[in-house]
Parts: structure tokens; C-alpha cells; sequence
């Protein structure tokens, strides 16, 4: 297949995914097209937990891997699921972290049978959670009745190209698991044996309900090693445009080294072999992300991320909201690395491996040395 090919499908992928409605708890629209999705391609199975995070796995050939990866992401973004109608007015939950001043008189859309009756919110109600004032409910102006279970999200529209960003409704964490529906079309489409597994989380706006539930549940196999895939803001020394970022923690923990030396020698690989291969690593400390739960619930786990615009829709700069965005050079990159951790002929083995060699070929150099001048200066 043709580079141009290969990206045009992977745009619509994207797109697709980035079309979609979805808010924690409330990620169905999401499940089933990726239900779809992978019901239309040879290679993948998928299973759905009890906590309704799916599980697909790619396997081409028959080798087998010991510790194969799982690369995860969240299907939910901060948005609004309704209640009921008081009156002209909507009462709608909202579910996420965005601060309170930036509701009052924003616009809204909610999704109705697959139209948008859009709105505008006149007051809000909050609550005390994590020693903040968050906002829990909201009393919404609406242009027409919206019955209970609606999806609600800030009223832009969809997807749009500008340069080489693609702004959208929801990137974080839809962007994520759009990459890694383009890694599952490639990895079952090519001759080339893989073992690999893609959890798609629910409820992770909310504190990663649906990975707390995963890990309990065991649905990730234990002999897995966990790579969650995050959108996480911009900063200073992670900028958009310079690569996916290899993060070795955030704000709670630092994850599993061997897990990250592991994403690290398959970046180097790829970027030697592919010139227009860029990556980052960083500490990318601005919040907590799920790769925290999986290391602390059982299992070896790293994350990878890409730079995002307007974290949460919140345009920080012009303070008022705004379509997040993406790079895509860095969304391709992401990609491939998934891709590469999928059917790489060096597997995950639960050591840093090149740590090791340069270890021993320290000791092998200077072991004579520093025996020999023990006591006498050289």
C-alpha cells in the first residue's frame, strides 16, 4: 500500500472517530462503531468486560509471544448526559474536569437520534469534590425537549484541518483510540505475525473508572505489559509538532522503567530506519493519567501521549473554550510506534536490555583496572 493510501485511510479513521458523541458513562455511540469496525476485518477479536471496556486483539501468524503488549485509551471526554426537562429548560449532569466560570452563557449541542438541538446554559450547580467547587449539574436552554441519556458537548462543530492540526469536539481521549484503531487496520491487513491487545477504557474523565474495573476484572492478560495512550496538554518542553511523547510519569508516579526502556528502543529502532520518524521523552507531570492505575493495580505499564491544544476545550490564552487540537505528523508517528510494538522481533522481555549490555560492557572494560589499583593511584 501506498504512503498516500495508508494516510488517507487513516484520516478517516480519525475523522470518524473524532465525529462521534461521547461523555463518561456514556461512550456507547463509540463502542459501537468500534464494535463495527472490527466485525469488518480478518485477524481482530473482541470481547467486552463487565464493566463494558472492550477488548480486541490482533493476531497474524502463529508465533508466540510471552509478554505481549497492550496498548490502551479512554473512550470518554468531559461532557454533559441529560436528565430531564424542567419547563423549556434541560437538566444535564456534567461529568469532567472543566472550571465552573466557563459554563454561564456557553453554547451547547446535544445528540437526538442522531441530529444536534443545540442550547445554552443559564446556571449551574456545584458541588465540592477534590477540595474544588466543580460543577455537577447544569440548567440548560434548549431548542427543543431532549430526552434523558442524551449526550451533550460543547456546541462545535466537526472535525476541521488547519495546516497540519486537526481541530476537533474531543481529541483527548478520542484522537488515542483512533490511533490505535489505525494500528489495528494495519497490523491485521499486512502478512507480518503479531500478537498484540487494545483496551478501549470507559469513564476516565471521572478518575479511570473503567481501567480501575479492567485491572479488577483481569482483563487485561497478566502477561501483558500496558501502554496507555494519552492526549495530554502542551507544554513548554513537550511541544505539538515534535513527535508522539514517551512518558516516563505524571503528576502521581513515576511507571514501570522497563516497560519505557522497552518504547524507547523501539522509537530509536524506527527512527533510524524512517526519516520522517520523530519522538519525544518526557515527564509529562501536568496530571495523572491510567498508565498510574495499571502500575499500581498490578501490572508493568508505560504511556505515550501527543501534545494537545486547548486541554478540555479550554482555551487558556483568550479564556473562553474552543475546539481542541492535535499535530497530525505526530498522530502518524504515534501510529507507526504502535504498529512497531505490535510485531517487533524484540519482544517485551521485562528488562532493559540495552541498560544490561552497556552494564556489562562497562564492567568487562575497566573490571582489570580497577582491581588492579586498588590501594595504588594510577
Amino acid at each position: 500500500m501506498s504512503a498516500k493510501r495508508k494516510t488517507s485511510i487513516e484520516r478517516r479513521i480519525l475523522e470518524r472517530l473524532l465525529s462521534i458523541p461521547t461523555a463518561p458513562f456514556a461512550e456507547h455511540q463509540v463502542i459501537e462503531h468500534i464494535d463495527q469496525f472490527c466485525a469488518a476485518r480478518k485477524n481482530i477479536s473482541l470481547t467486552r468486560d463487565r464493566a463494558g471496556n472492550l477488548l480486541a486483539r490482533v493476531r497474524v501468524g502463529r508465533r508466540t509471544i510471552k509478554r505481549p503488549v497492550c496498548i490502551t485509551a479512554h473512550l470518554d471526554h468531559p461532557g454533559f448526559v441529560a436528565d430531564r426537562m424542567v419547563g423549556k429548560r434541560l437538566r444535564a449532569f456534567w461529568r469532567g474536569g472543566v472550571p465552573r466560570e466557563y459554563f454561564v452563557g456557553s453554547g451547547v449541542r446535544f445528540d437526538v437520534a442522531g441530529r444536534w438541538v443545540k442550547g445554552r446554559i443559564r446556571s449551574v450547580k456545584t458541588v465540592n469534590r477534590d477540595g474544588q467547587r466543580r460543577v455537577d449539574t447544569a440548567m440548560i436552554e434548549v431548542a427543543a425537549p431532549v430526552p434523558a441519556g442524551s449526550i451533550g458537548m460543547w456546541d462545535f462543530g466537526g472535525p476541521t484541518v488547519r495546516g497540519s492540526r486537526i481541530h476537533a469536539r474531543a481529541c483527548d481521549d478520542l484522537a488515542g483510540a483512533a490511533a490505535m484503531l489505525c494500528a489495528m487496520d494495519e497490523l491485521a491487513r499486512t502478512r507480518e505475525s503479531c500478537d498484540a491487545y487494545f483496551l478501549f477504557s470507559r469513564a476516565e474523565e471521572v478518575g479511570f473508572i473503567g481501567a480501575i474495573a479492567a485491572c479488577r476484572l483481569k482483563t487485561i492478560p497478566q502477561k501483558c505489559f500496558v501502554v496507555a495512550m494519552e492526549t495530554s496538554s502542551e507544554r513548554a518542553d513537550a511541544k505539538m509538532g515534535d513527535g508522539p511523547i514517551l512518558r516516563v510519569g505524571d503528576r502521581a508516579t513515576t511507571f514501570t522503567h522497563e516497560a519505557t526502556a522497552h518504547c524507547h528502543r523501539i522509537a530509536r529502532e524506527l527512527e533510524r530506519s524512517d526519516r520522517r520518524f520523530k519522538y519525544q521523552r518526557k515527564l509529562m507531570d501536568g496530571g495523572t493519567c491510567e498508565s498510574s492505575a495499571y502500575c499500581r493495580l498490578g501490572y508493568e505499564a508505560t504511556g505515550l501521549c501527543v501534545a494537545l491544544g486547548n486541554y478540555h476545550n479550554v482555551d487558556v490564552k483568550r479564556r473562553k473554550l474552543g475546539m481542541e487540537y492535535i499535530d497530525l505528523d505526530d498522530f502518524d508517528n504515534v501510529v507507526k510506534w504502535f504498529v512497531e510494538l505490535g510485531r517487533t522481533p524484540r519482544p517485551y522481555s521485562g528488562r532493559d536490555v540495552a541498560l544490561d549490555e552497556r552494564l556489562k560492557q562497562l564492567e568487562s572494560s575497566y573490571k582489570s583496572l580497577l582491581r588492579s589499583t586498588v590501594g595504588k593511584p594510577r
